[in-house]
């Protein structure tokens, strides 16, 4: 990678991969039309009647890994020009005082992506790159697809995915939170190798050596209930 930048003689160069379903809300390159420029965007960039052709990942095909390039002579002629302070978009994000108490205050975040240092040099380019390259976990989703056995590490300490990762959506009332989160896989992360997706809703605790196969759902119980150990989740819900 180094080698290519070097020679491409581009003051800046971005890291992206092919979005999959588990991705259509992160940030993604778009050209802006008025100049041909690439720009990231953001989904708190986004108006709501964009958000559905945003999240379209046959349309915006590719997301930014935040594996980043830079020419410093660039960098530094840039800050020359600009009296040390990159021109990057601000993002505003509104959120809670309490990311685990979503009946908390609201609070204003204003911050911005380093990514979008693609727009402010002329030149900048994007590169693909193999997932094996970029592995987000951002949310918990993520996470038990990292936890399970979708992915081993091999000799080099490096993790190699054994199948394509499964889409997970857990039910954010319960387990957005790392807290919530282990404490409902406390007996360990269910297998996944078999599964293409995993929807949860409601409150849901998992025993070990549970398996899940194929689109599995579990529905809204009603109350907080349990996965039994060595159960099978597949499209139907539980099976022993």
């Amino acid at each position: 990678m180094a080698g290519w930048f070097a020679a491409s003689g581009a003051p800046f160069a971005a890291e992206v991969a092919r979005r999959t379903p588990a991705d259509r809300k992160g940030g993604h390159l778009v050209v802006r039309r008025s100049d041909g420029r690439l720009v990231l965007r953001e989904t708190a960039q986004t108006p709501k009647d964009d958000q559905d052709a945003a999240a379209d990942i046959a349309r915006h095909r590719y997301f930014n890994t935040n594996n980043l390039w830079f020419d410093l002579e660039a960098l530094a002629a840039e800050l020359d020009r600009t009296q040390g302070v990159l021109e990057l978009p601000l993002i505003r994000n509104t959120k809670t005082v309490d990311p685990t108490d979503p009946s908390s205050p609201e609070v204003v975040q204003i911050e911005s992506a380093m990514g979008a240092a693609v727009e402010v040099f002329d030149g900048a380019v994007a590169i693909e790159v193999g997932r094996d390259r970029f592995l987000p976990v951002k949310t918990t989703n993520d996470l038990l697809v990292l936890r399970s056995d979708v992915y081993d590490l091999d000799d080099d300490y490096r993790f190699v995915a054994r199948t394509d990762a499964p889409l997970v959506d857990l039910d954010t009332a319960y387990y957005k939170t790392i807290a919530g989160f282990d404490a409902r896989f406390g007996d360990g992360t269910p297998s996944l190798r078999g599964a293409r997706s995993l929807t949860v809703r409601g409150d849901w605790t998992f025993g070990s050596a549970v398996s899940v196969v194929e689109d599995a759902q579990l529905p809204d119980p009603g109350d907080a209930s349990r996965v039994p150990d060595g159960a099978v989740v597949g499209p139907d819900g539980v099976s022993a």
